[in-house]
């Protein structure tokens, strides 16, 4: 192994977050002001993941003021605090970007039971 990859994999998450595709998450990401620190919540539906190791993200979609907003996270960044599952999602494609199209109830994924 040479030195990128040790480095690399130093950096990993012992314990990371167990969610899929149609989730709906809340990830709480730790933000810095200045000199203070805060979490601030993100709330939204996951409509895609990509990469492996070091560099895998994941996309978080939701609807703000009926504007649509998306979040790339790392999922080994030491910002994301946690990840919590609020609801399962029942879809049957890697990626949901057809809900960039939608709005309202149309924009809903069905609960996986």
């Amino acid at each position: 192994m040479n030195k990128l990859d040790i480095f690399a994999k130093e950096q990993l998450k012992e314990e990371v977050p167990s969610f899929r595709i149609g989730d709906t998450v809340r990830v709480h990401n730790r933000i810095k002001e200045g000199s203070r620190e805060r979490i601030q919540l993100f709330e939204g539906t996951v409509i895609g993941r990509r990469g492996a190791g070091i560099s895998e993200t994941f996309t978080v979609r939701r609807i703000s003021y009926g504007v649509g907003v998306e979040k790339v996270f790392p999922i080994h960044s030491p910002n994301v605090v946690k990840v919590d599952v609020i609801r399962r999602g029942k879809v049957r494609r890697a990626k949901l970007y057809y809900l960039r199209g939608k709005v309202g109830k149309a924009s809903k994924v069905k609960e996986l039971i």
